[in-house]
Protein backbone atom coordinates (compact mmCIF):
# COMPACT_ATOMS: atom_id res chain seq x y z
CA UNK A 1 0.00 0.00 0.00
CA UNK A 2 1.68 3.33 -0.80
CA UNK A 3 1.89 5.92 1.52
CA UNK A 4 1.18 3.45 4.68
CA UNK A 5 2.58 4.45 7.38
CA UNK A 6 2.67 0.89 9.38
CA UNK A 7 3.89 -0.73 5.80
CA UNK A 8 7.18 -1.37 5.09
CA UNK A 9 9.31 1.31 5.51
CA UNK A 10 7.25 3.19 7.57
CA UNK A 11 7.94 4.34 11.34
CA UNK A 12 6.33 1.19 12.08
CA UNK A 13 8.79 -1.07 10.60
CA UNK A 14 11.24 -2.63 12.95
CA UNK A 15 14.88 -2.87 12.08
CA UNK A 16 13.83 -2.15 8.16
CA UNK A 17 15.09 -4.83 5.69
CA UNK A 18 18.74 -5.00 7.48
CA UNK A 19 19.54 -8.65 8.15
CA UNK A 20 19.39 -9.23 11.63
CA UNK A 21 23.35 -10.15 12.91
CA UNK A 22 23.14 -14.07 13.67
CA UNK A 23 25.62 -13.78 16.91
CA UNK A 24 25.32 -17.93 16.52
CA UNK A 25 23.76 -20.75 14.32
CA UNK A 26 23.35 -24.47 15.94
CA UNK A 27 22.12 -27.60 14.08
CA UNK A 28 19.90 -29.90 16.61
CA UNK A 29 19.12 -32.10 14.55
CA UNK A 30 20.56 -33.94 11.50
CA UNK A 31 18.11 -36.37 9.63
CA UNK A 32 18.15 -37.91 6.25
CA UNK A 33 14.57 -35.74 6.05
CA UNK A 34 15.33 -32.64 7.51
CA UNK A 35 17.80 -30.81 9.87
CA UNK A 36 16.69 -28.64 13.08
CA UNK A 37 18.48 -26.07 15.30
CA UNK A 38 18.16 -21.87 15.95
CA UNK A 39 19.99 -18.87 15.08
CA UNK A 40 20.58 -16.56 17.74
CA UNK A 41 20.19 -13.26 16.18
CA UNK A 42 20.65 -9.86 17.23
CA UNK A 43 17.19 -8.38 17.39
CA UNK A 44 16.81 -4.22 16.13
CA UNK A 45 16.80 -3.37 19.72
CA UNK A 46 20.01 -5.07 20.86
CA UNK A 47 18.34 -7.79 23.14
CA UNK A 48 19.57 -11.30 21.98
CA UNK A 49 17.09 -14.09 20.74
CA UNK A 50 16.93 -18.07 19.60
CA UNK A 51 14.53 -18.36 16.38
CA UNK A 52 14.34 -21.99 15.85
CA UNK A 53 14.21 -23.15 12.55
CA UNK A 54 13.93 -26.47 10.16
CA UNK A 55 15.66 -27.04 6.88
CA UNK A 56 13.95 -29.28 4.41
CA UNK A 57 15.20 -29.59 0.75
CA UNK A 58 12.79 -27.78 -1.92
CA UNK A 59 9.60 -29.71 -2.64
CA UNK A 60 7.53 -29.18 -5.80
CA UNK A 61 3.44 -29.94 -6.10
CA UNK A 62 1.81 -30.83 -9.40
CA UNK A 63 -1.12 -30.11 -10.64
CA UNK A 64 -1.87 -32.18 -13.77
CA UNK A 65 -4.85 -32.02 -16.31
CA UNK A 66 -6.24 -34.54 -18.48
CA UNK A 67 -9.62 -34.88 -20.25
CA UNK A 68 -11.05 -31.90 -17.69
CA UNK A 69 -9.92 -34.51 -14.86
CA UNK A 70 -7.24 -32.94 -11.90
CA UNK A 71 -5.12 -36.09 -11.45
CA UNK A 72 -4.51 -36.66 -7.68
CA UNK A 73 -3.10 -39.26 -5.18
CA UNK A 74 -4.42 -40.74 -2.44
CA UNK A 75 -1.81 -41.94 0.35
CA UNK A 76 -1.94 -42.44 4.65
CA UNK A 77 0.37 -39.82 5.88
CA UNK A 78 1.91 -40.91 9.28
CA UNK A 79 2.99 -37.99 10.48
CA UNK A 80 -0.94 -36.68 10.85
CA UNK A 81 -2.49 -40.27 10.98
CA UNK A 82 -4.99 -38.97 8.31
CA UNK A 83 -5.21 -39.93 5.16
CA UNK A 84 -5.10 -37.55 2.49
CA UNK A 85 -6.41 -36.90 -1.19
CA UNK A 86 -3.92 -34.26 -2.70
CA UNK A 87 -1.55 -33.61 -5.50
CA UNK A 88 1.26 -35.78 -6.26
CA UNK A 89 4.76 -33.99 -4.59
CA UNK A 90 7.76 -34.86 -4.17
CA UNK A 91 11.68 -34.07 -3.08
CA UNK A 92 13.34 -31.54 -5.84
CA UNK A 93 16.42 -33.47 -6.44
CA UNK A 94 20.51 -31.91 -6.87
CA UNK A 95 20.63 -30.54 -10.13
CA UNK A 96 16.86 -30.50 -10.74
CA UNK A 97 14.69 -27.75 -11.72
CA UNK A 98 10.86 -27.94 -10.50
CA UNK A 99 9.72 -28.73 -13.84
CA UNK A 100 12.18 -31.69 -14.47
CA UNK A 101 11.38 -32.64 -10.44
CA UNK A 102 7.61 -31.86 -11.27
CA UNK A 103 7.71 -34.42 -14.29
CA UNK A 104 9.85 -37.05 -12.51
CA UNK A 105 6.99 -36.97 -9.46
CA UNK A 106 4.19 -37.33 -11.92
CA UNK A 107 5.83 -40.17 -13.48
CA UNK A 108 6.67 -41.93 -10.46
CA UNK A 109 3.41 -41.18 -8.16
CA UNK A 110 0.60 -41.48 -10.97
CA UNK A 111 2.66 -43.40 -14.19
CA UNK A 112 1.74 -40.20 -16.47
CA UNK A 113 4.17 -38.63 -18.68
CA UNK A 114 3.16 -34.65 -19.26
CA UNK A 115 3.91 -33.14 -23.06
CA UNK A 116 4.17 -30.15 -21.18
CA UNK A 117 5.00 -28.89 -18.10
CA UNK A 118 5.00 -24.73 -16.59
CA UNK A 119 5.89 -23.40 -13.06
CA UNK A 120 3.13 -21.78 -11.82
CA UNK A 121 4.85 -20.24 -8.37
CA UNK A 122 8.05 -20.50 -6.58
CA UNK A 123 7.65 -19.28 -2.73
CA UNK A 124 8.80 -20.19 0.81
CA UNK A 125 7.05 -22.29 2.91
CA UNK A 126 5.96 -21.39 6.33
CA UNK A 127 8.88 -18.44 6.62
CA UNK A 128 8.40 -18.46 10.68
CA UNK A 129 9.59 -21.43 11.40
CA UNK A 130 10.66 -23.34 8.28
CA UNK A 131 13.73 -22.99 5.80
CA UNK A 132 12.45 -24.52 2.88
CA UNK A 133 11.00 -23.39 -0.66
CA UNK A 134 7.98 -24.99 -2.68
CA UNK A 135 7.09 -24.90 -6.49
CA UNK A 136 3.65 -25.42 -7.56
CA UNK A 137 4.15 -26.71 -11.27
CA UNK A 138 0.75 -27.59 -14.23
CA UNK A 139 1.38 -30.44 -16.26
CA UNK A 140 -0.72 -31.41 -19.16
CA UNK A 141 -0.89 -33.76 -22.45
CA UNK A 142 -1.04 -36.44 -19.90
CA UNK A 143 0.20 -40.31 -21.99
CA UNK A 144 0.42 -43.59 -19.82
CA UNK A 145 3.62 -44.79 -18.71
CA UNK A 146 3.00 -46.63 -15.44
CA UNK A 147 4.46 -45.92 -12.46
CA UNK A 148 7.97 -46.14 -10.50
CA UNK A 149 7.02 -45.75 -7.01
CA UNK A 150 9.74 -45.46 -4.17
CA UNK A 151 9.95 -48.23 -1.24
CA UNK A 152 7.55 -46.06 1.10
CA UNK A 153 5.08 -44.71 -1.11
CA UNK A 154 2.03 -46.57 -0.72
CA UNK A 155 -0.55 -44.63 -2.67
CA UNK A 156 -3.90 -44.86 -5.07
CA UNK A 157 -4.38 -42.32 -8.11
CA UNK A 158 -7.69 -40.47 -8.19
CA UNK A 159 -9.14 -37.77 -10.16
CA UNK A 160 -12.00 -35.22 -9.82
CA UNK A 161 -13.39 -33.07 -12.56
CA UNK A 162 -11.96 -30.01 -12.98
CA UNK A 163 -14.87 -27.89 -11.51
CA UNK A 164 -14.82 -29.89 -8.67
CA UNK A 165 -10.86 -29.64 -8.10
CA UNK A 166 -11.10 -27.09 -5.57
CA UNK A 167 -14.29 -28.46 -3.00
CA UNK A 168 -12.47 -31.31 -3.17
CA UNK A 169 -8.96 -30.04 -1.78
CA UNK A 170 -10.74 -28.08 0.87
CA UNK A 171 -12.59 -31.35 1.82
CA UNK A 172 -11.53 -32.31 5.48
CA UNK A 173 -8.26 -33.58 5.76
CA UNK A 174 -7.23 -30.30 3.70
CA UNK A 175 -3.40 -30.24 2.61
CA UNK A 176 -1.90 -26.94 2.03
CA UNK A 177 -0.11 -27.14 -0.97
CA UNK A 178 -2.81 -28.96 -3.06
CA UNK A 179 -5.14 -25.69 -2.03
CA UNK A 180 -2.61 -23.87 -3.08
CA UNK A 181 -1.66 -25.39 -6.32
CA UNK A 182 -5.73 -25.28 -7.38
CA UNK A 183 -5.51 -21.77 -6.67
CA UNK A 184 -2.79 -20.71 -8.62
CA UNK A 185 -4.28 -22.38 -11.71
CA UNK A 186 -7.87 -21.66 -11.05
CA UNK A 187 -5.82 -17.32 -10.97
CA UNK A 188 -3.62 -18.26 -14.17
CA UNK A 189 -6.88 -19.96 -16.11
CA UNK A 190 -5.67 -23.81 -16.20
CA UNK A 191 -8.68 -24.54 -14.82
Amino acid sequence: MTGDPSGPGGPDDEGGPEAWPVIESVTEYDTPWYTGGYDLVEQPDGSHKRYYWAELPSAVVVLAVADGQVVLVEQYRPTVQERHLELPAGVVEDGESYTTAGARELREETGFDAAGVSLLEEFWVATGVMRHRRGIVFAEGLEPVGTDRGDSEFLSVRTVPVDDALTVARRQPAHDATIEAVLLAREEGLL
